[in-house]
This record gives structure tokens, C-alpha cells and sequence, in this order.
């Protein structure tokens, strides 16, 4: 498992160039005004969304598990405590088919949890303008 932090940045490229010094690595995949990084140490996945008029550069929050116990686990604690929003199944979003449990905190942030099941699906001609980085997010 490893945290999710999803941006709102103004200027794409200028992010990457930033992040991949900052991380020292380079992004894992990127898309017309998309790009993430699955980065190791810290255990991070950081997302960039192109969205310059954004108000908060902060989009979302997430945790990304790797097998389908520990998202059935997380859906099954938040569901018995009401904190549920949203379940997605097979959902293409973000250039990767995954399966998401959406909560959002009292002060409006939205966070996911979430597993990939196809990070390059043929179908995913999605663009970030249709998926999470928009308002409807969570």
C-alpha cells in the first residue's frame, strides 16, 4: 500500500521537470494533461492534473492497494463506519481500469481507495478533463 497525492498544477511539463528532481525518478506514465509517478522511497504515488484555473492545488487524496483483500477490507471499515461516497467497479479513469471506494472528509476532501487492475487499457482514451481531476471527483 502506498499513499495517493493528487495535484491541480499550472503548468504540466514545468511539474514533471520539478517532481522527477525532487523524486529523482522519472514519471511512470504521462498523458495529454496527465502524468503520474510511482515513486518508491517515499512510497508515493503522485498524480499531476493540468488544470492552471484550479482554485486548490490540491485534488484529491488516495491510498492505492495492490490486491483485491486489502480494498475489500477498506470498503467493508468504511461502509460499517458511513464514511462511503462512492464505490466504483471497473472503472476507466486516469489512463488505468481500477476499482475505488470514494470517501470525503467533514472539510469537503475528497479520498480514495483504490486498486488498478489494467494501467494501460486499450479503451482508456479518457482524458484527465473526464475522470478524477474534475469537480465531480469523489
Amino acid at each position: 500500500m502506498r499513499l495517493q497525492l493528487a495535484l491541480n498544477v499550472r503548468k504540466l511539463d514545468e511539474a514533471i521537470e520539478y517532481y522527477s528532481k525532487l523524486f529523482n525518478t522519472n514519471p511512470h506514465k504521462i498523458r495529454a494533461g496527465y502524468a503520474n509517478f510511482s515513486i518508491e522511497n517515499p512510497p508515493l504515488k503522485l498524480v499531476l492534473f493540468e488544470k492552471p484555473e484550479a482554485e486548490e492545488r490540491v485534488n484529491h487524496l488516495g491510498v492505492e492497494v495492490f490486491n483485491v483483500n486489502e480494498l475489500e477490507e477498506a470498503s467493508r471499515r468504511l461502509q460499517a463506519s458511513g464514511m462511503v461516497n462512492r464505490i466504483e467497479t471497473d472503472e476507466t479513469c486516469c489512463h488505468a481500469t481500477q476499482d475505488k471506494v470514494w470517501s470525503q472528509e467533514p472539510q469537503g476532501l475528497h479520498w480514495e481507495w483504490y486498486r488498478i487492475k489494467d494501467d494501460n487499457p486499450e479503451n482508456a482514451s479518457n482524458t484527465a478533463d473526464t475522470c478524477c481531476a474534475t469537480s465531480s471527483c469523489g
